[in-house]
């Protein structure tokens, strides 16, 4: 069956975050405020002249992100399950209006106690959640590769990078960062993805900006990336401001933009996914990456690509993002006998980021 055409729209909001109030009452109370906001610019965007059929909302829009604060207590402050109390109001929203809804919150899940995690999920025009990406690729947060063999071992392999088949085309879920990572884009196509949505929250660079165009045109998808509005999460200080909301065609073309950081249901757009199958078919030589791409060849050096520790808290979850130092010094040193990295010189020090997100 044919896809219509459909309206997507970027919430860009601003968010407080919950790791800086005072107590847990008064987390409680900000992060009410920011769900409200967001519940009140999905329906101005609802209600205007042109009605979206799916919205995205940024990153860490309702908890902001937890930077130095420790795991159990974030899970104690922020986090809830999804479903949960922070996706109910947007579950009946979807289903009073009639739209999918799409972003991230950070989740902790009973089944998995001790840990949580950056999760995406998609609601549908019925209010069901019909997806939920917990996020792999991490540096201030628990993964779910921290304890890889667990989780795989429970989760269906469509589960770990879902994606899901809907009215709008098969639609995928990836948040802020990763998307720099290929193979997350690269293995949601190769499972049919057709549209990319994008929760982020993040300074700009051209690295970021960048890897949402390569994305795009690598994978043939439709991308549609909202921001937060003011400053983003990572600025405690709030020097560092977000903006930038995008929606990209799956030729990497712009059709809709705003540079600025202030709250808006602005970026809008028309996704046409009849046009991404027409041209996914076409042979246009490599200009169609995908028709005549070589998998196999890549398999042995995916096969040898052991870098980053799986399981490294397989028996006892993470309690503080530091303990992740270890790990990193674990993927230097792999990464120095497949010559990626040189070695320091004796009695050099590893180099300090700023900070590392």
């Amino acid at each position: 069956m044919a896809v219509r055409t459909w309206r997507a729209t970027s919430i860009q909001m601003r968010s407080e975050r919950a790791c800086q109030a005072a107590d847990d009452g008064e987390a409680a109370l900000l992060i009410q405020r920011n769900l409200d906001r967001l519940l009140t610019l999905i329906e101005q965007a609802c209600d205007s002249d042109e009605k979206p059929d799916l919205v995205v909302f940024p990153e860490f829009a309702m908890q902001g992100p937890p930077l130095q604060m420790g795991v159990e207590d974030w899970i104690r402050r922020a986090c809830s399950a999804i479903p949960g109390p922070l996706t109910a109001p947007l579950q009946a929203l979807a289903k009073r209006e009639g739209i999918y809804i799409a972003g991230s919150m950070f989740e902790a899940p009973p089944e998995w106690p001790g840990r949580y995690f950056n999760s995406s999920f998609l609601i549908d025009r019925q209010g069901e959640i019909i997806l939920n990406y917990r996020r792999v690729n991490t540096a201030a947060f628990p993964s779910v590769h921290d304890f890889m063999s667990d989780y795989l071992a429970a989760t269906p392999q469509e589960e770990v990078f879902p994606v899901v088949d809907t009215e709008l085309g098969r639609v995928c879920l990836i948040p802020c960062g990763e998307i720099n990572v290929p193979e997350v884009a690269r293995v949601m196509m190769m499972q049919g993805a057709e549209v990319i949505l994008h929760p982020t929250n993040s300074m700009r660079t051209e690295a970021q900006e960048a890897a949402k165009l390569t994305r795009v045109a690598e994978n043939m998808v439709y991308l549609v990336s909202a921001n937060v509005a003011g400053p983003i999460g990572f600025s405690p200080d709030n020097s560092i401001p977000g903006g930038r909301s995008h929606i990209l065609d799956h030729h990497g073309q712009t059709l809709a933009f705003q540079e600025d950081a202030e709250e808006s249901i602005a970026v809008s757009a028309l996704i046409d996914i009849e046009a991404l199958r027409r041209d996914r078919r076409t042979d246009t030589g490599l200009s169609n990456p995908l028709l005549r791409a070589r998998y196999e060849m890549y398999v042995p050096y995916y096969s040898e690509a052991k870098f980053y520790p799986p399981d490294h808290f397989l028996h006892r979850p993470m309690a503080e993002t530091s303990e992740t130092r270890a790990a990193v010094a674990i993927a230097r040193a792999n990464m120095e006998r497949a010559h990626i990295l040189a070695p320091l010189p004796p009695g050099a020090e590893e180099p300090v980021a700023r900070s590392a997100h």
